[in-house]
């Protein structure tokens, strides 16, 4: 008898006849002899009805009132399944985030995870009861109902199977696995069976939508083994794993993401402690900066660029504003019309040449490079968002990644 903890997405639990099969998949699970947790997310659409429901109030919604609110949408999808399963015959008990003592800090709408209490759940599976959890929330130590971000069900899940050592975490969505490219830009993209921890964390940090990169993180750390399959098609899905198979790809994937905003700071004094100045208000923000590049020094002057998500811009801007006569710069330049491309593989370590055939691959095509940023294991770009697909096709095409890696040739 093993101990699985299921995952629902919104799509899996997005109407009553869904709830219903996600019902079955969970009975089989069980009817196999195993122990199942479930975690669930809200129902397709809700959460974002919540968002627009809080907007139509007030354009910045208090943050502990805003996560009171969008906490209900998991609870009423956990209740429900609950019922279902209990109408099947199947002992169920549901439990929010706060219940089940799922302790956060206090950052609301970005919350992380410090610890989860397990002695309630491991009391009902002694029982025979599946227990339904609601992802994507938790609670501080002040008793505050707070919320892990879009896609922090998985966090929960993941989080959930760590604390009760669980034999596997199953993360089921509307996608049949881990792909090489998102299959709605390149079709013949490639399921991968399976992709290591790392990885998958510099996937989902690059734009991949398939898993939360805090999930990730929580799998990598609590040595997790998780697996992503669809909820509607039967298979094996992708498991994700610790270590290197023998065959893996140089290039395991690209990812992308649309969310992307640039700015460039012009003429900055070059001073000791002048990205502290800047980058300071915006962590004090919680806005999270990604690229980051200075140009050398020219006459004691230079430039600073940085890349954001995309919510953050305006925020992001009105902060850099109040902040430009202290700075002393000559310009500052905002761009929220931009993407970027990564490629993500182990293999990068031991094959130099695979930056060069990305930036000769989109060179081809005519795309300019804005940023480039560098890491062991992936290569990210940025460029017009006008060209992202076109740019994406490409590198998956200069990279072979429709075919198995015993298939491909780097030369």
């Amino acid at each position: 008898m093993a101990l699985i903890v299921q995952k629902y997405g919104g799509t899996s639990v997005g109407s009553l006849p869904r709830i219903h099969h996600v019902v079955d998949k969970i009975l089989k699970t069980r009817a196999e002899g195993h122990q199942v947790v479930v975690v669930v997310s809200a129902m397709s659409g809700e959460t974002d009805r919540l968002v627009a429901l809080a907007q139509k109030l007030s354009i910045t919604p208090n943050p502990r009132e805003f996560d009171v609110l969008l906490s209900t949408g998991e609870q009423v999808a956990m209740a429900l399944l609950s019922m279902a399963l209990i109408d099947k015959g199947c002992p169920a008990r549901s439990y929010t985030g706060a219940q089940v003592q799922i302790r956060t800090d206090s950052v609301h709408n970005k919350a992380r995870i410090l610890e989860v209490e397990g002695s309630k759940i491991q009391a009902d599976l002694a029982s025979g009861t599946v227990v339904v959890v609601a992802g994507f929330q938790g609670v501080d130590d002040l008793g505050n109902i707070t919320t892990l971000g879009r896609g922090g069900s998985d966090t929960t899940a993941v989080a959930l199977a760590a604390a009760l050592q669980a034999d596997e975490c199953q993360i089921y969505t509307d996608v049949n696995g881990i792909y090489t490219a998102d299959p709605r830009i390149v079709p013949y993209a490639r399921q991968l069976s399976q992709v290591t921890c790392q990885e998958m964390i510099e996937l989902a940090s690059q734009g991949a939508k398939v898993m939360q990169i805090r999930a990730v993180e929580f799998a990598g750390r609590y040595n997790v083994p998780v697996r992503v399959l669809s909820t509607f098609k039967e298979g094996s899905g992708t498991l994700i794993i610790q270590s290197l198979h023998k065959d893996h790809s140089i290039v395991s994937g690209i990812a992308y993401n649309r969310d992307e905003a640039k700015f460039v700071l012009r003429g900055l004094s070059d001073l000791p402690g002048i990205a502290a100045q800047i980058l300071n208000p915006l962590s004090d923000a919680h806005i999270e900066v990604d690229m980051l590049v200075q140009t050398p020094s020219i006459n004691g002057a230079t430039d600073l660029t940085f890349t954001v998500h995309k919510r953050d811009f305006n925020q992001v801007q009105e902060l850099l504003e109040n902040s430009s006569k202290t700075l002393k710069l000559d310009k500052l330049e905002g761009n929220d019309q931009i993407a970027k491309i990564s490629l993500v593989g182990m293999g990068l370590r031991s094959h130099p040449k695979v930056a060069s055939t990305m930036f000769h691959t989109l060179g081809v095509q005519g795309i300019n490079i804005q940023l480039i940023s560098t890491s062991e294991i992936k290569v990210s770009v940025v460029i017009d968002e006008e060209h992202l697909e076109r740019g994406v096709c490409a590198l998956h095409e200069a990279f072979q990644l429709g075919k198995e890696p015993k298939e491909v040739e780097i030369n």
